[in-house]
């Protein structure tokens, strides 16, 4: 191991994440607040820890290595999750306890969208930018700066773009120089970001509401600056903005450089994810209205309209809401959590399974079918007319299993902590998808549970951001041995 590289490394990321503690003083400049003294002092805390940590190991050159690149990773979000959380516990308001704060920081960074945090509305704006701002930095911001400076230190980022990427086919790259790449991937989330802020206040948002908006929109994360969340609005127009914007925020990012490149929208219909991934948005959206309105819930001009917001919400995990979904017939809610399970495609910033994973494992399933009428039969799986490897196929199988079996011993761990079989059940599947909203305790915020409960979801959070196996490796022993 290169404990001395991964200190540089660290430390340099960390001085970075603390310049990001200086623009909400900006907001709280334009506002008149209280909150400067508090974003500096956690500025200089912030930075302070990462300059020492730099300057000691300022002289090590050695590359990153596989290994490497893993515990940098972890680490990375374990560190950035503890020190994002200062603000939140220096602010008079909220002025959260140290698992409140951690809680909300982690759910911002993964963009889980989970807060702990009440009466939003009366807190002050810088304090709500800075959570907006998590969830962009999370989304993609930081892995691409991450990557981006990482070749300029001298050390190889490559491995530590592997261990972020969402998906199965980490190897997938638009160029073969990294750099390139995150330079390519920042350009695109920078402008869905603007479009997407430009979007909203042309709908009728106030520019703070529309840029913060269209942080956590873009981000799929979920947070917003109002307790009834998009639903304070009451608008239409609003609505469709974060309906457009969610679903291409679900895209594989690496699609929309190639499609904007080519300007050819049809590419997003060829490629087989983006094309599973907008059917599915269609059939389960036309499910969720439909159900509505048989239901008797809404009319059907609301019926379509909450109704096909809330499923590309829930589906694409960002965990925006225009109304109590909690409260819709039984059979919705647990249909809209079970569809946060399929999540968004590889290379976004959504959570979730992953459409990829969801894609190949049919393609196996209907292959087993297929065997047991012909045993001898040779049918390898193909994507695109391309025979897809059998390695990664059989890695998928893994992580499905692994994410399962996660996924319920997260759900017991909340049933012995005093949680009921709803709440344990949804929460886990909130933050395992980097979702957000949950059912019953959770169904307005995370604040009234327990706080062994909340260190246990920062997990399940963390899990559901790294894609299990990347925190995983860290407990075999064989990752230890030199």
């Amino acid at each position: 191991m290169h404990f001395s590289v991964i200190a540089r490394v660290l430390g340099l990321l960390l001085s970075l994440f603390s310049v990001t503690m200086l623009t909400p003083i900006i907001v709280a400049l334009i506002y008149d607040e209280q909150t400067i003294p508090m974003f500096f002092l956690a500025f200089a805390i912030t930075g302070g820890i990462g300059a020492v940590s730099w300057w000691f190991s300022r002289n090590e050159q050695a590359d990153l290595r596989t290994r490497d690149g893993f515990i940098v990773t972890v680490l990375f979000w374990l560190v950035l999750g503890v020190f994002g959380a200062l603000p939140l516990m220096l602010a008079e308001s909220p002025h959260l306890a140290f698992t409140d704060a951690v809680f909300e920081s982690i759910s911002g960074l993964t963009t889980t969208g989970a807060t702990v945090i009440g009466e939003l509305d009366s807190l002050p704006r810088s304090i709500l930018y800075y959570r907006q701002q998590l969830q962009w930095l999370g989304g993609i911001g930081i892995v691409v700066i991450a990557v981006a400076i990482l070749p300029v230190l001298g050390v190889g980022g490559m491995q530590l773009y592997r261990a972020e990427t969402p998906g199965p086919m980490k190897d997938s790259k638009l160029k073969p120089r990294i750099t390139e790449t995150a330079n390519l991937l920042f350009r695109v989330y920078l402008v869905l970001t603007v479009s997407c802020a430009i979007a909203y206040y042309l709908a009728g948002m106030e520019p703070f509401d529309a840029i913060c908006h269209s942080f956590s929109t873009v981000a799929i994360g979920g947070f917003s600056t109002h307790d009834a969340s998009l639903g304070f609005y009451d608008s239409g127009v609003i609505m469709l903005v974060a309906m457009v914007f969610m679903v291409l925020a679900g895209l594989n990012f690496a699609l929309h450089y190639l499609a904007w490149g080519k300007r050819n929208p049809f590419i997003y219909w060829k490629d087989p994810e983006a094309r599973l991934y907008l059917v599915l948005l269609l059939a389960g959206g036309s499910l969720t209205v439909a159900y509505l309105y048989f239901s008797k819930v809404y009319a059907f001009n609301e019926s379509l309209l909450h109704g096909a917001f809330q499923f590309i919400s829930i589906m694409t995990t960002t965990g925006f809401a225009t109304a109590d979904f909690g409260s819709w017939p039984t059979f919705l809610p647990f249909f809209l959590l079970f569809a946060s399970f399929f999540g968004a495609c590889a290379g976004s910033t959504g959570g979730g399974i992953k459409i990829s994973r969801m894609l190949i494992l049919g393609k196996q399933c209907m292959r087993e079918v297929y065997r047991l009428v012909h045993p001898n039969a040779v049918l390898p799986i193909k994507i695109n007319g391309r025979i897809f490897p059998e390695r990664v196929a059989d890695g998928i199988w893994a992580f499905f299993g692994a994410y399962l079996a996660i996924y319920y011993f997260i759900v017991l761990l909340l049933l012995a902590s005093g949680l009921d079989y709803v709440t344990a059940w949804s929460a886990t599947a909130a933050a395992l998808n980097n979702l957000g909203p949950g059912l019953g305790e959770v169904a307005l915020n995370y604040g009234g549970i327990n706080d062994f409960a909340k260190w246990v979801l920062c997990a399940g959070m963390l899990l559901g951001r790294l894609e299990i196996f990347t925190l995983l490796v860290l407990f075999s022993p064989t990752f230890w041995r030199s």
